[in-house]
């Protein structure tokens, strides 16, 4: 599932093509015919993202009318594909977004809607800080973590405590930070949450960035390969069996909440 870094790319780059632009906005498959319907020929205003979400702010059509919005969370499958010119309609595309700049088709989303701004802020009121928003507040995140017995690499991937993190980044913090997964959130301290959370800032801007994530540091970013050809290397995700970059223990594995969890048993305690 992509993490909050892709979504917030994706903001970015819809932002880039579409903003101040009337936009034709079609449903090839016929998902979202309806919405499509109501968006096409709107101009488009604004993209963001908060977590694993993203929104499609357009201008109302005339005064007093409401803004439409779309809101898309992509799930497991999901992808945005851009496109100079378009062309024939190939696959099962969801939406497509034309304008003067260029376009994008977006297939396989978990969820393609049009909401009101209150669905907008119900769905932020169920969501935790995001660590690339400048506003968010990392103290809300901390109040359930330092309160809860469930184990902190479990925490970090829930999208109600902090939102955007996924399995990558809860993996590769927590190695960073010398901190066990299976660690109760209770027995977490605010200076390990602390830098839990600086590192996201400082990691996950990287990811929106280059469209890839970086977390190994400099001076160990060298040895053993990535775990696929087109992905930089990792610390410990999906590294099992392999010797840790730090201190050489084989990398741990387990499922932990039904996803994937990497951990290297010496370096975090």
């Amino acid at each position: 599932m992509p993490e909050g870094h892709t979504l917030h790319r994706l903001a970015r780059r819809h932002t880039e093509l579409f903003a101040g632009e009337q936009v034709a906005v079609t449903s090839p498959q016929g998902r979202f015919a309806d919405g499509a319907a109501r968006l096409d020929g709107h101009v488009f205003e604004r993209a963001e993202a908060w977590g694993k979400h993203l929104w499609h702010h357009y201008i109302p059509a005339a005064s007093g009318v409401s803004a439409p919005i779309v809101h898309v969370h992509l799930g497991l499958y999901g992808a945005f594909t851009d496109f100079d010119r378009p062309e024939p309609p190939v696959g099962q595309i969801r939406m497509r977004i034309a304008g003067p700049r260029g376009g994008t088709d977006l297939r396989g989303p978990t969820a393609c809607d049009l909401v009101t701004e209150e669905q907008v802020d119900a769905v932020l009121a169920r969501l935790g800080p995001d660590p690339l928003r400048a506003e968010s507040d990392p103290d809300r995140a901390w109040q359930r973590i330092h309160r809860s017995a469930r184990p902190v690499g479990a925490l970090l991937m829930d999208q109600k405590v902090l939102a955007g993190v996924g399995n990558v980044y809860r993996a590769e913090v927590l190695f960073r930070a010398g901190i066990d997964p299976h660690r109760p959130g209770r027995f977490v301290s605010r200076a390990e949450f602390d830098g839990v959370w600086a590192d996201l800032q400082d990691l996950m801007p990287v990811g929106v960035a280059r469209g890839r994530m970086h977390v190994v540091r400099a001076e160990h970013d060298h040895g053993a390969p990535s775990y696929a050809p087109d992905r930089p290397r990792t610390y410990v995700y999906r590294r099992a069996g392999e010797s840790c970059r730090v201190c050489g223990t084989p990398v741990s594995y387990q499922p932990m909440e039904g996803r994937n969890l990497f951990w290297c048993s010496t370096c975090q305690v």
